[in-house]
C-alpha cells in the first residue's frame, strides 16, 4: 500500500484547547449523539431502539435488554410494574451486572438514572463502553484506550497528512476515519482525492461509507466535530471502537480460535463427577452458545473477502493482500484444526463421566457405610473408659449395668457393617480408585477400632459387676445413716434458731418466761450428744469398707444431704449458742428494768405539763374573746401570761432531757402516760405562738382605735360581731362567714348615688361588690379575714355607714313623701337587678293610706340592717 505522511503536530496545542473546552457545553451534545447511536447499533439486533438517551433508560428495562445484547448473558428476570421502585429494581440489577464484571461504578446510583439524570446516565453508558467495546482490545501488549490509540496509529502510520496522537483534536479534519476505511477497504474511498483543508467533505465521506458498506451507524455529524475547538474524547473513542470492532474480525477469530483448541485438546481426565459433568456442559455451551456466532463470523468474513477481491477486479486495481498470518487459507486451516480437536471430545467426555459414576457409586457406598458405622462409633471408646461407675449410686450402678448389656448385644449386631466396609474397600483398589489411599486409612482406622471396642466391652463389664456387690452393702449403711440422721438434724436446725431467734420483750414477766424456757433446753443436751455419737458410728463403718475395698465414693449419701461433718459443725454451733442466749437474757432482764424507770420518769413529768399548756391555751382564747375592760387591760394581762409561760420552760427541757433517754433506750410506747414528746413540743410551740399573735392583734387595735378615732363601744361591737360568726373558733372569718358578718353590722354607704349597697349586697347580683371588698380585706387570696383586717375594712367604712332611718329616708324620697312605695316606682328609680330585689322582699304596706300593690319600705330597711328578718 502507498505510504501517506503525515506533516502536523498537534500535541502542542492541546493545552489550549484543554482550556477552551471547560467553557464550552457541546461535548455533552456529541455524547449524547455518540452514545444514542452506539447502544441502538446493538438494541436493533433485539428489534428495539431509544431515542432520548436520559428518558429510555429510565424503567431500566431497555438498560438491561442492552446489557444481555452485548454480553451475550442473562441477567435477572425484570420488573414489570411502572411504580419508582420497580424501575429502581431494574436499574440496581442493570448496575449489579456491571459491577459483577469488575467495573466500579463512582457515584453512579439507582435514583439517579430514573429521575433522568443526564450527566449520571451519559456516564454510565460511557462506563458500559469502556467494558464491552474498549477494554478488551489488545495491540501488542497494550490495552483498552492505549491499545485502542495504538491501532489507530498503526493502520494509518502510511497516510499523508494523518498523525493520530488522541482521541479528539487528531481527528478533526476526517483524515484519520477515512484513513482506517481506506487501509481495509480501499476500493470504498478514494483517498487521494481528499483534502486536509475540508474537513467537513472527509468526515461526511468516512460517516456515509462507514454507515451504508460498515453497518457502522452514524453517530457524530460532521459539524458536531469541526464546529467544537476540541471534540468530546469520550464520543471519538466510542465511535472509533466500532471501526476497530469492524475491521479486526479476521484477528478477533484467529484469536478465538488459538484460545479454545488447546481446551479441546486436553484430555486429562478429572477425579470427579461434578468436575467431568461441569465439562462437558461447557462443551455444550460451547456448541450452542460459543461456536455458532463464530461459524456466522468466519461466513462473513469470507463473503467481505470475495467481495473486495471482485470489485478490486473489476476496478483494475490490486488483489487485496491480508497481512500475513490473516488470509482466507490461514483461517480456513485454523478452522480445521479446532473441529479437529472437537472431535471426538465429547464421545471421551461421556466415557470418562460413566467411569467416574462407577467409581462414585462405589465410593459414595463405603462413605456412607463408613460415615454410619464411624457416627455409631463415635465416642463409644469414651464411653466403655468412663470410670463413672467409681462415683455411682447402687442404682446407677444397676443402671449402668443394663445399659452395657444393651450395648454388647449392638456391638454384635455391627459386625456385618465391618466385613462390608472392608469389602468395598478392597473393590476400589481392584478398579484403581484414585483416592484409594484415603478409603485404605480409612478402613485401617475402622478395623482397628472395632478390635478396641471388643476390649474394652469385657473389661467394664467386669468392673460394673464388681462395683455393684459392694454398693450393695454400703447402701444398707447409707440408709440406716439417713434414718437417723435427718431427725437428729432437724432437732439441732431447730434448737439453732431458738437460739438466735432475737426476741423482743416489753415487760420483766416477759423476759422471766424465756429465762425458764431455756433451762428446760439446756437439761436435753447429754441425752441429744449420746444419740450424736451413734450416728457417727455408722459413717465410720463405711469409711471402713471403702478403705479396705478401695472404693472411690466420690459421690454422697443417696438418701440424705446430711453429712457427719455437717452434724459434727452443728452441734458444736448450738453449745457455743447456749452460754450466749443466756448472757443475753441476762443482759436483757437488767434493759427492761431500767426502760421502766425511765417510762415513769416521762409519764410522771408530761402528765403535768400537758394539762398545764391546755389550760392556758384555753385562758388565752377566753382573754382575746371575752373582751374585759379596755384594751390597754387586756394588754396588761396578757403580757403577765406570756412572762409566766416564759417562766415555765426549764420544765420543759428537763421533759426533753428524759425524752432523749427514751429515745436512745429505743422505748417505743408508754402505758403510763397519753402524751408523747411531739404533743408536748407542739403544744408549746402553739401557746407562744398564741400568746404573741394576741398581744400583737391587741396592741394593732389599740393603734387603729387611736389613728381611725373608734370608740371602745364600736369596737366592742366589731369584737362581738367577728366572734359570733367565728363559728370554729379559730380566729378568722371564712368568705361566707365575713359576708353574714357586714350584712348583721348594717354595712352600706351613706351617699345618694350608693344608698341601697347593702341591698346590692344581699341580691344575687350583689357578688360582684362582694368580691370587691374581699379583694380589699383578704389581699393575698387566703379565703379568710383576720380580726384586724376586719377591723381596718370596718373603720375605713365606718364614716360613710347609713343608717335604717337613714335609708327610709332615701326610699321616702323615691315614694314622693309617701309611707309606702309602688313597683314602678322602684323600677323607674333604682337599677333593674335592685328594684326586683327590693319588690320580692318588701311586705304589702298595711296602712291606712295604703292603695293596692304599695309595698312596705320601713319594714324592709329594718330589716335590712338586723333589726328584722326580711
Amino acid at each position: 500500500m502507498e505510504h501517506y505522511d503525515g506533516d502536523v503536530d498537534y500535541m502542542q496545542q492541546e493545552d489550549d484547547w484543554d482550556r477552551d473546552l471547560l467553557l464550552d457545553p457541546a461535548w455533552e451534545k456529541q455524547q449524547r449523539k455518540t452514545f444514542t447511536a452506539w447502544c441502538n447499533s446493538h438494541l436493533r439486533k433485539a428489534g428495539t431502539q431509544i431515542e432520548n438517551i436520559e428518558e429510555d433508560f429510565r424503567d431500566g428495562l431497555k438498560l438491561m435488554l442492552l446489557l444481555e445484547v452485548i454480553s451475550g448473558e442473562r441477567l435477572a428476570k425484570p420488573e414489570r410494574g411502572k411504580m419508582r421502585v420497580h424501575k429502581i429494581s431494574n436499574v440496581n440489577k442493570a448496575l449489579d451486572f456491571i459491577a459483577s464484571k469488575g467495573v466500579k461504578l463512582v457515584s453512579i446510583g439507582a435514583e439517579e438514572i430514573v429521575d433522568g439524570n443526564a450527566k449520571m446516565t451519559l456516564g454510565m453508558i460511557w462506563t458500559i463502553i469502556l467494558r464491552f467495546a474498549i477494554q478488551d482490545i489488545s495491540v501488542e501488549e497494550t490495552s483498552a484506550k492505549e491499545g485502542l490509540l495504538l491501532w489507530c496509529q498503526r493502520k494509518t502510520a502510511p497516510y499523508k497528512n494523518v498523525n493520530i496522537q488522541n482521541f479528539h483534536i487528531s481527528w478533526k479534519d476526517g483524515l484519520g476515519f477515512c484513513a482506517l476505511i481506506h487501509r481495509h477497504r480501499p476500493e470504498l474511498i478514494d483517498y487521494g482525492k481528499l483534502r486536509k483543508d475540508d474537513p467537513m467533505t472527509n468526515l461526511n465521506t468516512a460517516f456515509d461509507v462507514a454507515e451504508k458498506y460498515l453497518d457502522i451507524p452514524k453517530m457524530l455529524d460532521a459539524e458536531d466535530i469541526v464546529g467544537t475547538a476540541r471534540p468530546d474524547e469520550k464520543a471519538i473513542m466510542t465511535y472509533v471502537s466500532s471501526f476497530y470492532h469492524a475491521f479486526s474480525g479476521a484477528q478477533k477469530l484467529l484469536e478465538w480460535i488459538r484460545r479454545t483448541i488447546p481446551w479441546l485438546e486436553n484430555r486429562l481426565p478429572e477425579n470427579t463427577m461434578q468436575a467431568m459433568q461441569q465439562k462437558l456442559e461447557d462443551f455444550r455451551d460451547y456448541r450452542r452458545l460459543h461456536k455458532p456466532p463464530k461459524v456466522q463470523e468466519k461466513c462473513q468474513l469470507e463473503i467481505n473477502f470475495n467481495t473486495l477481491q471482485t470489485k478490486l477486479r473489476l476496478s483494475n486495481r490490486p488483489a487485496f493482500m491480508p497481512s500475513e498470518g490473516k488470509m482466507v487459507s490461514d483461517i480456513n486451516n485454523a478452522w480445521g484444526n479446532l473441529e479437529g480437536a472437537e472431535k471426538g471430545y465429547e464421545e471421551w467426555l461421556l466415557n470418562e463421566i460413566r467411569r467416574l459414576e462407577r467409581l462414585d457409586h462405589l465410593a459414595e457406598k463405603f462413605r456412607q457405610k463408613a460415615a454410619i458405622h464411624e457416627a455409631w462409633t463415635d465416642g463409644k471408646e469414651d464411653m466403655l473408659q468412663k470410670r463413672d461407675y467409681e462415683t455411682a449410686s447402687l442404682s446407677e450402678i444397676k443402671a449402668l449395668l443394663k445399659k452395657h448389656e444393651a450395648f454388647e448385644s449392638d456391638l454384635a449386631a455391627h459386625q456385618d457393617r465391618v466385613e462390608q466396609i472392608a469389602a468395598i474397600a478392597q473393590e476400589l483398589n481392584e478398579l484403581d480408585y484414585y483416592d484409594s489411599p484415603s478409603v485404605n486409612a480409612r478402613c485401617q482406622r475402622i478395623c482397628d477400632q472395632w478390635d478396641a471396642l471388643g476390649a474394652l466391652t469385657q473389661k467394664r463389664s467386669e468392673a460394673l459387676q464388681r462395683t455393684e456387690k459392694l454398693l450393695e452393702t454400703i447402701d444398707q449403711l447409707y440408709l440406716e445413716f439417713a434414718k437417723r440422721a435427718a431427725p437428729f438434724n432437724n432437732w439441732m436446725e431447730g434448737a439453732m434458731e431458738d437460739l438466735q431467734d432475737t426476741f423482743i420483750v416489753h415487760t420483766i414477766e416477759e423476759i422471766q418466761g424465756l429465762s425458764t424456757a431455756h433451762e428446760q433446753f439446756k437439761a436435753t443436751l447429754p441425752e441429744a450428744d449420746k444419740e450424736r455419737q451413734a450416728i457417727l458410728g455408722i459413717h465410720n463403718e463405711i469409711a471402713k469398707i471403702v478403705q479396705t475395698y478401695h472404693v472411690n465414693m466420690a459421690g454422697t449419701n443417696p438418701y440424705t444431704t446430711i453429712n457427719p461433718q455437717e452434724i459434727n459443725t452443728k452441734w458444736d454451733k448450738v453449745r457455743q449458742l447456749v452460754p450466749q442466749r443466756d448472757q443475753a437474757l441476762i443482759e436483757e432482764h437488767a434493759r427492761q428494768q431500767n426502760n421502766e424507770r425511765l417510762r415513769r420518769q416521762f409519764a410522771n413529768q408530761a402528765n403535768v405539763i400537758g394539762p398545764w399548756i391546755q389550760t392556758k391555751m384555753e385562758e388565752i382564747g377566753r382573754i382575746s374573746i371575752e373582751m374585759h375592760g379596755t384594751l390597754e387591760d387586756q394588754l396588761t394581762h396578757l403580757r403577765q401570761y406570756e412572762k409566766s409561760i416564759v417562766n415555765y420552760k426549764p420544765k420543759i427541757d428537763q421533759l426533753e432531757g428524759d425524752h432523749q433517754l427514751i429515745q436512745e433506750a429505743l422505748i417505743f410506747d408508754n402505758k403510763h402516760t397519753n402524751y408523747t414528746m411531739e404533743h408536748i413540743r407542739v403544744g408549746w410551740e402553739q401557746l407562744l405562738t398564741t400568746i404573741a399573735r394576741t398581744i400583737n392583734e391587741i396592741e394593732n387595735q389599740i393603734l387603729t382605735r387611736d389613728a381611725k378615732g373608734i370608740s371602745q363601744e364600736q369596737l366592742n361591737e366589731f369584737r362581738a360581731s367577728f366572734n359570733h360568726f367565728d363559728r370554729d373558733h379559730s380566729g378568722t372569718l371564712g368568705a361566707e362567714e365575713f359576708k353574714a358578718c357586714l350584712i348583721s353590722l348594717g354595712f352600706d354607704i351613706a351617699n345618694d348615688a350608693q344608698v341601697l349597697k347593702r341591698i346590692a349586697l344581699c341580691c344575687p347580683q350583689g357578688e360582684n361588690e362582694f368580691s370587691r371588698i374581699m379583694t380589699v380585706v383578704d389581699p393575698n387570696r387566703m379565703g379568710i379575714v383576720t380580726f384586724q383586717a376586719f377591723i381596718d375594712f370596718m373603720s375605713r367604712e365606718a364614716a360613710d355607714t347609713d343608717t335604717a332611718d337613714q335609708v327610709m329616708a332615701s326610699f321616702k324620697v323615691l315614694a314622693g313623701d309617701k309611707n309606702y312605695i309602688l313597683a314602678d316606682e322602684l323600677r323607674r328609680e333604682l337599677p333593674p337587678d335592685q328594684a326586683e330585689y327590693c319588690i320580692a322582699r318588701m311586705a304589702p304596706y298595711t296602712g291606712p293610706d295604703g292603695v293596692p300593690g304599695a309595698l312596705d319600705y320601713m319594714s324592709f330597711s329594718t330589716a335590712l340592717y338586723g333589726e328584722s328578718d326580711l
